[in-house]
């Protein structure tokens, strides 16, 4: 779900979990959609530079990349996203040595020796008995002699280890120094199984994707959202259609997946007046300044720009096609073919703290520039008395005034700290993150037909390997017999006004219901601390 981005902009900095501004970045995502919607899709001219040179060079990989990411933002496409999960980079390529990977038999260190000599013997314990022998008998001999001194060289190991710590002369063999010396960070044989298990029953099953139309002239844009989950004795499946209209600065929710939550939890004689139905959110209200859209979208489009050109040379490069499925962890299967077919790839590497400075640059730029054309919205988001008036109205003035006041709240906290390749959780937990990798597929003509983001979760500890985030975005021309939402009726894919419900009116509608002394006990009690109903209708009972 980076797809609304990436129809914007196409390389729309990622929401991760990792970043400074602790997940504010969303809600900037939030703020560009919110202004594309207000005004329909703007671009900016940017400085043209020369064509791909025959030479591929990094400074000929980036300015290809710049131009193609450029003519993407003024084309009408449709497009297919698929995202993908996998953590088997994090019981792949694990042996029984003693090493940094390997994973230990005890999740406590002073335990370690013991678990490791019962669980050795109990192997050669079923090894003995598919054999139909006793384990005492003489040919086992040599193997439980084996264990023994192993048990005796990692105890005598471990007890110079602690003392090691109090008598700095004490030596410690390597192997058992560095073991037990990163002990805290080793994942145990227990942890392995557990990574394998959601592996098999949750990530593999496990597929999203998105598709529709992107067409910034007409002022529409669809996405079908699904997530299917396939097993081999459950299959299911739930899809989300959404429509945009960008010139009106409307988006369209279709009603099936909110219908019975809301029935149950808040509107008891909802009934059936959604099925089929579209759910309306007007995003203009016109609370807004005049223009505020359009400079919205000139300024994240100029924030773009201006990190891409500051970007090192050295994070761009050209790779061979035929070397993409031997990149390790290795791309989902069903999104390599589209990828192998290319005639060109770029690829674009941001390290950790690389990616943490192109966003507070892309934060800043946006910032300053909306507050340098509209200072009234800055000055009253950093006002307490509009804080609290304004901001528990839901307009759309109050909502850009908490965000711009959420994104300089995230450029100062971001200014103080961290270490660049950790981070450290509320929880007080370290969160190692890796970089960043994003590819671009040409055909023969130089357009653009998908583009690739690997991202990785951040891990626990330094050796542990991260969860890998693989999204594939496909580009191919718009067909008019194609239907934007296949599983809807024919006569419901373009939302109108007979088929649609207002969420505004219907929500005065329902607080007013609730006014009367009508409505369910949750919805009683969520709609009493609403600021919004408090102020309309005084406190509900």
């Amino acid at each position: 779900m980076k797809t609304v981005h990436q129809i914007i902009a196409n390389h729309l900095p990622s929401a991760s979990t990792e970043s400074v501004f602790n997940g504010n970045n969303l809600f900037v995502g939030a703020l560009v959609t919110g202004a594309l919607l207000l005004t329909g899709c703007q671009s900016t001219s940017l400085n043209q530079s020369n064509a791909m040179t025959a030479k591929q060079t990094p400074v000929a990989a980036k300015t290809a990349l710049a131009m193609a990411l450029q003519k993407k933002r003024r084309q009408s496409f449709s497009y297919h996203s698929n995202l993908e999960i996998s953590n088997e980079q994090q019981f792949n390529n694990i042996n029984t040595e003693i090493n940094a990977k390997a994973p230990v038999a005890s999740g406590y260190i002073d335990e370690y020796c013991e678990d490791t000599h019962d669980q050795a013997y109990a192997a050669l314990l079923t090894q003995a008995a598919a054999q139909n022998k006793d384990i005492l008998a003489a040919d086992y001999d040599a193997e439980r002699t084996t264990l023994k001194d192993r048990y005796l060289e990692c105890t005598d190991a471990y007890e110079a280890w602690v003392d090691s710590n109090y008598d700095s002369e004490i030596t410690v063999p390597a192997s058992y120094q560095q073991l037990f010396d990163n002990y805290d960070e080793r994942s145990t044989a227990q942890d392995v199984k557990k990574a394998k298990l959601l592996d098999a029953y949750v990530l593999k099953p496990l597929s999203i994707n998105a598709q529709g139309v992107y067409q910034p002239m007409a002022g529409k844009a669809t996405m079908l959202a699904s997530m299917q989950y396939h097993a081999r004795n459950h299959q299911s499946s739930v899809n989300q259609p959404i429509y945009l209209d960008l010139k009106n600065g409307n988006i369209y929710l279709w009603a099936d997946n909110f219908a019975m939550f809301n029935s149950e939890m808040l509107d008891d004689k909802l009934g059936t007046k959604w099925r089929n139905k579209w759910l309306k959110l007007a995003i203009n209200d016109g609370t807004l300044p005049k223009g505020f859209g359009s400079e919205l979208i000139k300024s994240h489009f100029a924030a773009l720009d201006t990190t891409f050109d500051a970007a090192p040379v050295s994070q761009f490069d050209y790779v061979a096609p035929n070397t993409l499925a031997s990149l390790s962890p290795k791309l989902p299967a069903h999104q390599l073919p589209a990828m192998l077919a290319s005639n060109q790839v770029i690829r674009r590497v941001q390290s950790a703290e690389s990616y943490e400075q192109f966003y507070q640059d892309y934060m800043r730029i946006v910032y300053e520039r909306i507050s340098q054309r509209y200072p009234e919205l800055v000055k009253e988001s950093e006002s307490d008395e509009v804080s609290n008036t304004n901001m528990d109205k839901f307009t759309s003035k109050a909502l850009v005034q908490q965000m711009l006041a959420m994104i300089k709240n995230g450029m100062d906290s971001g200014s103080e700290t961290v270490d660049e390749t950790m981070a450290e959780t509320e929880e007080g937990a370290i969160l190692v993150k890796a970089e960043t990798q994003q590819l671009y597929g040409f055909d023969k003509r130089g357009q653009l037909k998908w583009q690739h983001l690997r991202s990785e979760l951040p891990s626990e500890t330094a050796s542990d390997e991260n969860m890998v985030i693989d999204v594939l975005q496909q580009y191919s021309a718009i067909s008019a017999t194609d239907m934007a939402f296949p599983n809807l009726p024919s006569n419901v894919q373009v939302p109108n006004a007979s088929n649609s419900i207002d969420m505004r009116e219907y929500g005065s509608e329902l607080m007013q219901y609730y006014r009367d002394g009508n409505g369910t006990a949750i919805g009683k009690m969520m709609f009493s601390v609403m600021p919004m109903a408090k102020e309309k209708f005084g406190t509900i009972d």
